[in-house]
Order: C-alpha cells, then sequence, then structure tokens
C-alpha cells in the first residue's frame, strides 16, 4: 500500500514554445495521415488508414522527443512488430476476440520488450488489427505495411523536421535511431 502513495511533486508545466511546437507537430501529423487517408480511399467515412494509435504516437514524439519510447527504433518498430503480432494471431488463432485482443496486446509487449521497441501505441496497434474492420482484416499483413508502416514513417519525417526547428538545444530529435 506504501508504494501507491507516491513520493514525488508533479512536475512544473512545460514552457508555452515547447508546447507551441508539441501542438505544431501533432497538429501537422494527424492532419498529413488523414489526408493520406481520404486520398486513398474512395469512401469519406471509411478510416481504415487514419488508426487511432497514432494519435497517442503524436503525443509522445511530439510532446516527449526525448523519451525512449519515442524514438524511431521504439515509434516504427513497435507499430510494424505490434501490427504483424496482431495479424498472425487473428489469422491463426480461433478464440473468441476478448481472447484475441487480450493475447495480441499481451505478445506484443513480450515481442517489443525482446526487440527494444517498447512503444506503447504499438499495443493499440495490435488492438486494432484483432477488432478492426473486415477491411482491416482483408489486408492481412499488408495492413503492418499500409497503413502502419506508411502512417509510421511519414509521421516520422514531420517529427524529424518539426522537432529539430526550435533554437532550444534541448529539444532535438533523435535522441538515438538504432
Amino acid at each position: 500500500m506504501l508504494k501507491m502513495k507516491g513520493f514525488e511533486k508533479c512536475p512544473p508545466r512545460k514552457p508555452f514554445s515547447k508546447i507551441l511546437w508539441s501542438w505544431l507537430g501533432a497538429f501537422l501529423g494527424i492532419y498529413t495521415i488523414s489526408i493520406l487517408n481520404e486520398k486513398i480511399h474512395l469512401n469519406a467515412t471509411d478510416t481504415l488508414f487514419l488508426v487511432g494509435s497514432f494519435g497517442a504516437s503524436a503525443v509522445l514524439i511530439f510532446a516527449a522527443p526525448q523519451a525512449d519510447f519515442s524514438q524511431p527504433r521504439n515509434f516504427l518498430g513497435g507499430h510494424v512488430i505490434s501490427a504483424l503480432v496482431g495479424i498472425t494471431i487473428y489469422k491463426f488463432l480461433h478464440f473468441d476476440i476478448e481472447v484475441l485482443s487480450a493475447i495480441a496486446v499481451s505478445v506484443a509487449i513480450i515481442v517489443m520488450h525482446f526487440t527494444r521497441t517498447i512503444h506503447p501505441p504499438g499495443g493499440a496497434t495490435a488492438l486494432v488489427a484483432i477488432v478492426g474492420s473486415e477491411q482491416t482484416h482483408q489486408l492481412g499483413y499488408l495492413f503492418a505495411f499500409m497503413p502502419i508502416l506508411l502512417n509510421s514513417f511519414v509521421m516520422f519525417v514531420i517529427a524529424l523536421v518539426i522537432n529539430n526547428l526550435s533554437n532550444n538545444p534541448k529539444r532535438h530529435y533523435p535522441r538515438y535511431w538504432f
């Protein structure tokens, strides 16, 4: 019980300039992959290529670009590996959707640990491979590359540009590559 008490104080608010850079990066990243979604699909309500886990990735790579979870290896690898895990589990295991969902996320975590690609939104990517639409399932392994790798790459390029435009020497991206 004592561990749950918490021993540190909440950190202070970040400087306004950091907040603005985070906003700009997230806006451009999500807007760009949203436009890609619209251009790739004829049906404007079909969001197959706009995967929700990228909202969480935007928070990491633009608001916390120095975090280990935000680095290229983690960001790109975590999404693609988790998508591959989710797709494989959906294709080869035949359990209730609830069981498949739990297996996909937990196995994705194990694989991300072993490959040193922990990216928390990757768990959501594995989950989408299970609970996604019939169109998601019809893509099969292609889902890992388009939209997942494509969206990851687009947001990564935007992160490289936006996170290095600031005059603040502490705001740079990435800390390390692979």
